[in-house]
């Protein structure tokens, strides 16, 4: 059976990414074709995709950031989206006689978003740290709340007092870091990061709460320590092989009947309602047309907690037992839909730039980016460790730079060290057509993601900017694509560091001493 879900799995997943979908469109796909071939649900398969669903909130946990969850964005947002969407599904329970109580559980259930997608989808492109990407897991983490309170509810979670102890969890910061440190690199940092999540996961079960409430709060403690980017690149690989057990268990819940699915069908359609709802309400909070349309986005689709609201409802007779594949096939559709909008939705955004515009509200915006470079000279793109020290070196040599970032946490660490860093998404239209580039020598895109290179430099030529355009390039297939999009200069770190090495080893000491010198006199 193990290998037949593997099997399954990897072949409808390749299947997927050649059609240019994502991967887990298939891994939905291959658990309804198990299914179909008499395949059911096993206990083994439902523990590997707990695990990976605990993983995934431990390592958005390690991202978190307390402050961006008690913003008026989120709460306020977050907060009429809940009641007005869930207000809709719960009249139209209603007005299939199906009783007020399954009304609760349909209409809240199928209000929430689904954290797994949307957070994964996030961490790909490498945007949980922006501020349309904290904003959606403050609201993902509002609804979970949610969640928790109604399985309560139901019975499935009685919280005890004692579950409050969870929020004094960031108190064992200081010896969860330290145990870090002492953890390594290898596998014994690997077993600590998923002894944590379980643990975190365990803890918060026997409070009666859920565990992936746990799992993200033992993660949180450990935000912003300086091993925590290492802790999530070595369990990247275990989250995302476990999770593929999480899709396949959707498929193999199976089909409702043929007389269910114009129900379906309805709750399918009301997808788009709800993306519109989340965008009306960020525009009347204030945000820009981009920041609401991306993060809209990233939240329109049914939520793994409609599953489990679902089911406790059937248990509890409150619902016909159908509605517990209806409600499957509902979310499995879903995430199947927004997973390819998600990866396109910063294309979308351009292709209907100028409509959405129409909407955005005049004045200062919570995350209005810079339009001016303030007189510098060099701009560095990506403030992590290769775009600091290109900043560091800049800045040695006594040329005026400006770090943008979109990672807030990045930009408190560099103005802590006095830089002169600003806020700005470099996938952003706005930011290149509005951004001064008077005086401008040149730009250091050291971002790791591609597309976000490519749409930097696309923007800066349709600004006919005429300077040095610089780019990082971690794997030789990037290269052509960088030097069609307009990079005036490809530089490939993993590459130059070893060149670097072998040339110290040599005797070659003063290497840098001269290519500092090299490039102090070709940029004047």
């Amino acid at each position: 059976m193990e290998l037949a879900w593997v099997g399954a799995a990897y072949a409808l997943g390749l299947l997927a990414s050649r059609l240019g979908l994502p991967p887990l469109v298939g891994y939905l796909g291959a658990g309804f074709a198990l299914w179909g071939f008499g395949y059911q649900d096993s206990t083994l398969l439902g523990e590997i995709a707990d695990v990976g669903v605990l993983l995934l909130l431990f390592t958005v946990g390690l991202k978190l950031r307390f402050a961006s969850l008690v913003r008026l964005e989120v709460l306020g947002v977050g907060g009429i989206h809940l009641v007005l969407f869930a207000s809709l599904l719960g009249l139209i329970t209603l007005w299939l006689s199906l009783g007020s109580n399954a009304a609760i559980f349909v209409g809240i259930g199928l209000a929430f978003s689904s954290t797994v997608l949307a957070v994964k989808l996030l961490d790909d492109r490498r945007e949980l740290s922006t501020f349309h990407g904290r904003v959606a897991v403050g609201i993902l983490i509002l609804q979970d709340l949610v969640a928790v309170g109604l399985l309560a509810y139901a019975g499935v979670k009685n919280p005890t007092p004692w579950a409050l102890l969870l929020l004094a969890l960031p108190l064992l910061r200081p010896i969860l870091g330290r145990i870090l440190e002492k953890s390594g690199h290898d596998e014994l940092l690997l077993l600590y990061g998923l002894g944590l999540a379980l643990g975190g996961a365990t803890l918060a079960r026997s409070l009666g709460v859920s565990p992936e409430l746990g799992a993200l709060l033992i993660g949180a403690a450990l935000a912003g320590h300086p091993q925590t980017s290492e802790l999530s690149r070595t369990l990247w690989g275990l989250k995302e092989a476990f999770l593929v057990a999480f899709f396949l268990q959707i498929g193999l819940m199976g089909l409702p009947g043929a007389s269910s699915l114009p129900l379906a069908l309805g709750f399918v359609l009301l997808l788009p309602l709800k993306a519109v709802l989340f965008f009306t309400l960020f525009i009347a909070f204030g945000l820009r047309a981009r920041t609401a349309f991306v993060t809209s986005v990233s939240l329109t689709s049914y939520s793994e907690f409609a599953l489990i609201t679902s089911v406790a409802a059937v248990e509890g007779g409150l619902l016909p037992e159908s509605w517990g594949q209806l409600v499957g096939l509902v979310v499995a559709v879903s995430l199947a839909l927004a997973a390819p909008l998600n990866r396109s939705v910063h294309s979308l955004f351009q292709r209907y730039e100028a409509f959405l515009l129409r909407f955005e509200r005049k004045g200062r915006h919570a995350d209005d980016e810079p339009t001016s470079l303030g007189g510098a000279e060099w701009l560095v793109v990506g403030m992590g460790r290769t775009g600091g020290a290109a900043y560091k070196m800049l800045e040695g040599q006594g040329f005026r730079v400006l770090g943008l970032d979109a990672d807030e946490g990045k930009l408190d660490a560099h103005r802590a060290k006095k830089r002169l860093v600003r806020y700005g998404d470099a996938e952003d239209p706005e930011l290149w057509e509005r951004l001064d580039l008077s005086g401008l020598r040149g730009v250091l895109l050291t971002l790791p993601d591609l597309e976000a290179k490519v749409r930097a430099i696309q923007g800066l030529k349709q600004r006919r900017f005429s300077g040095i355009i610089a780019a990082t390039s971690y794997h030789r297939e990037e290269d052509p694509i960088l030097e069609a999009a307009g990079a005036t200069l490809i530089s490939h770190p993993f590459a130059e560091a070893g060149e670097r090495l072998a040339e110290r080893a040599l005797g070659i000491n003063l290497i840098e001493e001269a290519e500092a010198s090299k490039v102090a006199s070709s940029v004047q």
